[in-house]
C-alpha cells in the first residue's frame, strides 16, 4: 500500500471509530504492561496515527488510561448482564467466572485502575465511580425480580449497602490473589465471593 493510499484509509474512519480504534489498542497494551510501561508514542505507532492526534481525542495519558477503564467497565457489564428466569444464584457463578477470567487476563491494566483511584486520580475516580454505581445498579436489579432473594428485598434497605460493601470486597480479594498468591485457584476464589454475596443478601 502506498503512503497516499494509507492516508485515505485512515482518514475513512469516523471520529467516533478512531477513537474506538484508539481504546482498544490501549486496552490490549495496558493488559499486557504495566502502566508506566505503555507509551504514547506506541498506540499511536500501532493505530497508525500522530500522537498529536491521540493528544486531540485524550489530553493526556492518564486520561486516556481512564477512557480505556471506562470502556472495559462497559463492556463488563454487558458481559455480566442478568438473564431473564435464571436464579440469582447460578447467575452469579457464572458471571463471576467471566469477570475473574477478565481481571487475570487484564492483570496489568486492573491493578494500574485500583492504584490511581486509591491514589485519588481525579480522571480515574470519576470513571470508578460511574462503574461501582452501575455494576450496584444491575445487581440489585437482578436480586430485586429473583423469586429467592426479591421477596425480602424490599424490607431491606441494607441489602444496597450490602451490594456496595461486597463489590469493594471483592475488588480487595482480587488483588490480593493477583499478587501472586498460591493459597487459592480462580474457582475458589469464585466461590469465596460468591459465598460472600449469597450470605448478606439470603432472606
Amino acid at each position: 500500500m502506498s503512503a497516499n493510499q494509507g492516508e485515505r484509509t485512515r482518514r475513512r474512519l469516523s471520529t467516533e471509530e478512531r477513537r474506538e480504534q484508539l481504546l482498544a489498542v490501549g486496552a490490549r497494551l495496558f493488559s499486557e504492561s504495566p502502566y508506566d510501561e505503555v507509551w504514547i508514542e506506541q498506540v499511536a505507532g500501532i493505530a497508525g496515527v500522530s500522537r498529536g492526534l491521540l493528544y486531540h481525542y485524550f489530553p493526556t495519558k492518564r486520561d486516556f488510561f481512564a477512557a480505556v477503564v471506562d470502556r472495559e467497565s462497559a463492556r463488563m457489564l454487558k458481559m455480566t448482564a442478568a438473564v431473564p428466569g435464571i436464579p440469582v444464584r447460578e447467575q452469579l457463578t457464572a458471571h463471576l467466572d467471566t469477570y475473574l477470567a477478565y481481571v487475570e487476563e487484564h492483570a496489568h491494566g486492573f491493578r494500574a485502575f485500583h492504584r490511581a483511584e486509591a491514589s485519588g486520580d481525579r480522571a480515574v475516580r470519576k470513571v470508578y465511580r460511574r462503574a461501582l454505581a452501575a455494576q450496584e445498579k444491575q445487581i440489585l436489579a437482578a436480586v430485586a425480580v429473583d423469586p429467592e432473594f426479591g421477596p425480602v428485598f424490599e424490607r431491606r434497605p441494607d441489602i444496597r449497602f450490602a451490594v456496595r460493601g461486597w463489590l469493594a470486597f471483592t475488588t480487595a480479594v482480587c488483588l490480593e490473589w493477583l499478587r501472586g498468591s498460591e493459597e487459592l485457584t480462580r474457582d475458589e476464589v469464585r466461590d469465596l465471593c460468591a459465598r460472600a454475596l449469597l450470605g448478606v443478601i439470603a432472606p
